[in-house]
């Protein structure tokens, strides 16, 4: 009984019977997960992660420009933006540039910032990842979040362009949540 799938046996010189695969079944089955692999790295990159490249050091000492990181592109679709993540979002005065900064400040909290300390809802809040070398002494007056506006700032302050220069980001520009770190290898792990 033949089931399309013949396999020619091939005598090999000690006598072992082995499989011969006709070529044309390698092929249709190379392009067939060829395309499958295409296709489900096409949905994780739409919809799921996307890979990119980190231009810049206002993020240091967490991200050094040219790390390569995933996002998380759904993270936002399903959950809330707490503070303390760190986003990626379009740059509010040139939606061609996406810029990578921490959420600082989320809608309704009341944020000031004296000589470089970070105040929300009348508390400093705890900013172990900036290192004292990177701090600054900028100062920003008493702001009130409006509703769907996140305060994002560089964790290296001192060259950082954030929301101290361009103002709070709406909702609607930030796509995706920093997720990992691919690359360097030796720089590998969770974006914290």
């Amino acid at each position: 009984m033949s089931d399309g799938n013949e396999q020619e046996i091939m005598k090999a010189a000690d006598g072992e019977s082995t499989p011969v695969v006709p070529q044309k079944n390698a092929l249709h089955s190379w392009v067939r997960d060829m395309a499958v692999s295409v296709v489900a790295s096409a949905f994780i990159i739409m919809f799921l992660y996307q890979p990119v490249r980190v231009e810049g050091t206002s993020m240091l000492p967490m991200l050094q420009d040219q790390d390569r990181l995933f996002v998380n592109k759904m993270a936002y679709r399903v959950g809330e933006i707490h503070r303390g993540d760190v986003v990626v979002f379009l740059y509010p005065h040139d939606h061609t540039k996406s810029y990578i900064k921490r959420v600082i400040a989320v809608p309704g909290d009341d944020l000031r910032i004296e000589q470089g300390r970070v105040f929300v809802n009348g508390k400093p809040i705890d900013e172990s990842y900036v290192p004292v070398r990177f701090e600054d002494s900028r100062s920003q007056p008493d702001t009130v979040l409006p509703t769907h506006e996140y305060w994002v700032m560089g964790d290296h302050r001192s060259i950082s362009s954030d929301s101290r220069d361009f103002g709070p980001v709406d909702r609607t520009l930030i796509y995706g949540k920093a997720a990992f770190v691919y690359w360097p290898m030796d720089q590998a792990g969770v974006v914290r």
